[in-house]
C-alpha cells in the first residue's frame, strides 16, 4: 500500500476550513482530510502509483478551483 500526505497552509483557520468543506463531497472514500489550525493535511492511500497519481492530480485541481472560488488564487 502506498501513502501520500499533502499539506496546504492558508492565511487563517477559517479559510482552511472553507477549502476543506468544499472538497469533502468529492474526497469521501478517496482522500482523508484533517484540519490543524490553518493547515489542511490530505492523506491518500492506494494500491498502485497510477491510482495514487490520478487521485492526487484530481485533488490538486479541486483545491485550485476552491481557492480561486474564494478569491485566493494561490499556487502550491
Amino acid at each position: 500500500m502506498l501513502s501520500l500526505k499533502l499539506r496546504f497552509e492558508y492565511p487563517d483557520a477559517k479559510t482552511a476550513d472553507t477549502v476543506m468543506r468544499s472538497l469533502d463531497p468529492d474526497n469521501k472514500g478517496y482522500v482523508e482530510s484533517k484540519l490543524e489550525g490553518n493547515v489542511l493535511i490530505f492523506t491518500i492511500e492506494s494500491e498502485d502509483a497510477g491510482s495514487m497519481r490520478n487521485t492526487a492530480d484530481d485533488l490538486i485541481a479541486c483545491i485550485k478551483i476552491a481557492e480561486e472560488t474564494i478569491g485566493l488564487g494561490m499556487t502550491h
